[in-house]
C-alpha cells in the first residue's frame, strides 16, 4: 500500500494505483471534470501509475492548464476522425494552425473539399469517438524510430522538428491505432471530450472548443475577418519561404541562410509601416493616429517607425503615451483580487486627457503631463505642445481603439491601427504556437532586463493582463483602420538566449514553476541565435536590448 496525501487528508491506495482511479473517487467534490493532477509539484496525466507516498492535487478543465490539455486533446480526436473521414490518401497535410474565434483554424492540403456535409460528417465521427470513450496511451520510442514513423504517415514537419531534439527518446500519443506527437499532456480519453463544434471558414475549417471560463460551452463562432486576413497572409509568407515551423527555421539556423530571414522580415516589416504612414498622409483630416495592442505587442517601437515614416512623408508626429494620463494611485480601480488594475479604461483621467486633446486639435498651447510611476502621481515638466498645418498626434495605449478613451475627438480625424504579435510559426504541422505565448517570453524577457522583475513575478502577473486584454483590447480589433503584424518568425530562437536563465531561475515550490516547466519544454524545441544580426530599429530591439528608440 502507498500513502497519497490529498488536500492535507491521507489515503491509502494499493501500490500500481493509477491516477485516474483516484480520481474518480475525488470527482464529486468538483464542478468541472479533472482532467490532470499534479504530484509532488510535478504535472502529470490521470494514466500515471502510482507507486510511492506523495502528494497529490487535481486539475480541471476550468483551469489553464487543464484546458489547454482539454483542447489538445480535442484537437487529437479531431486528427483521428478527419483522416478517416478524409482518406489518409487524400490528405497530403492539415494544418493546425492561428486562433480565430476561440477555437483554431485547420488549413488543408490535398484532394479534399471542406464544405458543410464533410464537416456534418467529421462532427459525427468526433463524437463517435467520444460516445466509445476511447483511452489516449503513450508510447516512449527512440526519436530515430519516431522520425521513422511520422516519416511513414506523411508527417514530414515533425521529422523537421525531431532532427533538434536533444533526448534520445520521444513519447508518442496513441489513440486506437492512430499515432501523433504533441507538445504537452492528454486526457486520459476521449470520453470527456463531448464540447465542441467545427466550422467551415475560408480555405478550410475552425475547430471550436471551451475557455477555461466556461468548460461546458463552446463559444459562438465569430471570426475576426481582419486579424484573419493579417494572419493569412503571414502564413502565406512563411510558407513561401520555408519558414512556416520551428524546424524550418531551426534549418535555416544550421545553413546559415538565418540572416536573409532577418532581413527580408524586416524589411517586409518597413514595407508595412510605410504603406500605412502612406494611407495616413493622404487622408488630410487625420490629425489622430490612435494606436492599440496587448502586453508586449511592441507598440512603442511601433510608434516611432512609423514616426519617422510619417515625417517621410511631410508630417510632423507628435508621440503621445496614455499612460501619462493615468489617474493617481490612490484612484486607481480594484481588481477581484483587490490589486490595482491598471488594464480598465477607468485607471486613466478620461477627461483630463479629451480635454488637452481637444484643445490641441483647436490649436491651443497645452502643457502635456508625465506620470510618475514611483510616486504614484502625474508631473509636469514644462513640455508644451501646440499643433500646426502638418502636425499629428500619434497616440499609444492599451484603449486607443475604444472611442469611449477618445470620446472628444471627431471620428473622421482618426486613423485606428491594431498591432499584435500575431505569429506565423507552429511548432509543427498540428502543434500551433500561441500569440499569448509569443508575447509573454518577450514580456520577459523584457522585464528581466529593464525593469529588475523576475519571470516568477511576469508569469504570476501574466493571468491578469490576459484578463484585461480580453476585455479592453480584443473587442476592438476590427474597429481599426490597419492591422500591424509585429511577430518576426526567427525571434524565437534570439528571445530564448535570455528567456531560458530568467525560467530556470523561477522556484520550484512557487506556482508559477509550471508555467516555467511547459516555456523551458517549448523552448528546448529552438536553436538559439545571438542578438548580434538584429537592426537597432527592429521591434525585438525593444525587448532584447539594443533599441535607438526610448523604449
Amino acid at each position: 500500500m502507498i500513502q497519497v496525501e490529498i488536500d492535507g487528508n491521507l489515503y491509502n491506495y494499493e501500490d500500481g494505483t493509477t491516477v485516474y482511479e483516484i480520481a474518480k473517487d475525488f470527482a464529486q467534490k468538483y464542478e468541472y471534470d479533472i482532467i490532470l493532477a499534479i504530484c509532488d509539484g510535478k504535472l502529470c496525466e490521470l494514466s500515471h501509475v502510482m507507486t510511492e507516498n506523495c502528494k497529490l492535487s487535481f486539475l480541471t478543465t476550468a483551469s489553464h492548464t487543464g484546458n489547454e490539455c482539454y483542447r489538445r486533446s480535442v484537437t487529437f480526436m479531431m486528427l483521428k476522425a478527419f483522416y478517416k473521414v478524409a482518406g489518409h490518401e487524400n490528405v497530403e497535410k492539415l494544418s493546425i494552425q492561428h486562433s480565430v474565434s476561440k477555437g483554431y483554424y485547420c488549413q488543408v492540403y490535398g484532394n479534399v473539399t471542406i464544405d458543410k456535409d464533410f464537416v456534418h460528417r467529421l462532427k459525427k465521427e468526433m463524437m463517435n469517438l467520444v460516445k466509445r470513450d476511447i483511452l489516449i496511451t503513450k508510447e516512449t520510442v527512440s526519436t530515430a524510430k519516431a522520425m521513422e514513423r511520422f516519416q511513414l504517415h506523411g508527417m514530414k514537419d515533425k521529422v523537421h522538428l525531431l532532427k533538434y531534439r536533444r533526448s534520445s527518446a520521444t513519447k508518442i500519443y496513441k489513440m486506437e491505432g492512430f499515432e501523433d506527437y504533441f507538445y504537452g499532456y492528454m486526457a486520459y480519453s476521449t470520453g470527456k471530450l463531448k464540447y465542441f463544434d467545427i466550422f467551415p471558414y475560408e480555405d478550410g475549417f475552425v475547430l471550436q472548443m471551451p475557455v477555461k471560463e466556461s468548460p461546458r460551452v463552446v463559444p459562438l463562432f465569430e471570426p475576426k475577418a481582419k486579424v484573419f486576413h493579417v494572419l493569412k497572409e503571414a502564413t502565406l509568407w512563411a510558407e513561401m519561404l520555408g519558414v512556416s515551423t520551428i524546424g524550418q527555421v531551426n534549418d535555416k539556423i544550421t545553413d546559415g541562410t538565418i540572416h536573409d530571414i532577418m532581413m527580408i522580415q524586416e524589411a517586409l516589416q518597413e514595407k508595412k509601416i510605410a504603406d500605412i504612414a502612406t494611407e495616413i498622409a493622404a487622408r488630410k483630416d487625420i490629425k489622430a493616429v490612435m494606436i492599440a495592442g496587448p502586453s508586449s505587442s511592441g507598440k512603442t517601437s511601433f510608434s516611432h517607425r512609423l514616426s519617422i515614416q510619417l515625417i517621410a512623408q511631410g508630417l510632423r508626429p507628435h508621440p503621445i503615451p496614455v499612460d501619462s494620463y493615468f489617474v493617481d494611485r490612490v484612484r486607481t480601480p480594484l481588481d477581484e483580487e483587490g490589486k490595482m488594475d491598471y488594464e480598465v479604461l477607468e485607471a486613466v483621467d478620461i477627461e483630463f486627457f479629451n480635454r488637452q486633446m481637444k484643445a490641441l486639435l483647436e490649436g491651443e498651447k497645452v502643457e502635456l503631463p508625465d506620470f510618475n510611476f514611483i510616486s504614484g502621481k502625474r508631473e509636469f515638466h514644462g513640455k508644451y505642445l501646440q499643433m500646426g498645418e502638418d502636425d499629428i498626434l500619434v497616440i499609444e495605449g492599451i484603449h486607443c481603439l475604444n472611442d469611449r478613451l477618445s470620446y472628444s475627438l471627431p471620428e473622421d480625424k482618426k486613423f485606428k491601427i491594431y498591432v499584435s504579435a500575431l505569429t506565423p510559426l507552429n511548432v509543427d504541422e498540428h502543434n500551433r504556437i500561441a500569440t499569448a505565448d509569443w508575447r509573454l517570453l518577450r514580456r520577459i524577457v523584457r522585464d528581466v532586463r529593464t525593469r529588475g522583475t523576475s519571470a516568477e513575478n511576469t508569469i504570476e502577473m501574466w493571468n491578469r493582463v490576459r484578463r484585461g486584454e480580453e476585455k479592453n483590447i480584443f473587442p476592438y480589433q476590427e474597429e481599426a483602420d490597419a492591422i500591424f503584424n509585429s511577430a518576426m518568425v526567427y525571434e524565437l530562437s534570439v528571445l530564448k538566449t535570455y528567456a531560458e536563465p530568467a525560467l530556470f531561475r523561477v522556484n520550484e515550490n512557487a506556482p508559477e514553476y509550471l508555467e516555467a516547466k511547459r516555456l523551458l519544454k517549448f523552448l528546448d524545441y529552438v536553436l538559439g541565435l545571438p542578438k548580434d544580426y538584429v537592426p537597432q530599429n527592429s521591434i525585438l530591439s525593444e525587448f532584447v536590448g539594443g533599441s535607438i528608440f526610448p523604449v
